[in-house]
């Protein structure tokens, strides 16, 4: 039996128009393993932003991210085959201004790499979103971080939340540009698990959730053990396992 995990804060608007939000980062491996698994954990998670990479991004993958945001009762916000991969999806509970999917310069040989971008708004608190998966090859990896960073900081909202598969632990250069810069949500608060891959064996925490400055981060951690998220479920869904987040946004000034 899972053992359970004590109580992540809900969803929720405070009077002040500060809003409590989940996050949910996850490499779904373009959706090649039990789809109806990997829902349940999403719904389980009940995120309001959900950061996927690897998302189906060729034959008809709108059609694909329709359907899975709809089997999580979310819809589809921005990303997918447009940013070669990372996908943004989100409850109705939050507000579009704006989406652009960005591609990032090709290194020759490797896979070409993007970001899902947002600006949104839940209650009176606005932020900027970016979903991304960055190289396996080291050198374009930190040049990822970097590109990251840069558009973090043109998003000029007064929040920003970046999540992904980085694809390395933290004791990596990318990793580090980025906890650099922005709160590694795992490190603030402690919550759930760590490890992130292998999904049968997970030894390396390769996926994470980070947050500007100004968001106060309730607890950030791998769901095993949440309630309705079964071991059976993580193992069946896809390779890596997802990472919960809930973070409070203070209102805009």
């Amino acid at each position: 039996m899972d053992q359970l995990l004590p109580s992540l804060p809900k969803s929720r608007t405070e009077p002040d128009g500060s809003a409590v939000i989940r996050v949910l980062s996850y490499n779904i491996r373009s959706l090649r393993d039990d789809e109806e698994a990997l829902a349940r954990v999403i719904r389980a998670c009940e995120p309001d932003l959900v950061f996927v990479q690897e998302a189906p991004r060729f034959f008809r993958w709108r059609k694909h991210a329709a359907r899975l945001a709809a089997k999580c009762d979310l819809v589809v916000l921005s990303g997918g085959g447009t940013a070669a991969g990372p996908l943004l999806l989100c409850s109705l509970r939050v507000f579009v201004e704006r989406t652009e999917d960005v591609l990032l310069p090709r290194t020759p040989g490797l896979h070409r790499r993007g970001f899902a971008t947002a600006v949104v708004r839940v209650g009176a608190a606005r932020a900027g979103l970016v979903s991304a998966h960055l190289s396996l090859d080291r050198a374009e990896r930190v040049a990822q971080a970097d590109l990251l960073l840069d558009r973090v900081a043109g998003m000029d909202t007064p929040y920003v939340i970046a999540a992904g598969d980085v694809n390395e632990d933290p004791g990596g250069p990318a990793f580090a540009r980025l906890a650099g810069t922005l709160q590694d949500c795992r490190a603030v608060a402690p919550w759930g698990g760590g490890d992130t891959f292998p999904v049968s064996a997970p030894d390396r925490r390769i996926d994470a959730v980070f947050a500007s400055a100004g968001v106060e981060v309730l607890g950030c951690g791998v769901p095993v053990g949440l309630p309705g998220v079964s071991s059976t479920d993580l193992r069946s869904a896809t390779d890596h396992l997802p990472v919960l987040a809930a973070l409070h946004l203070p209102a805009a000034p």
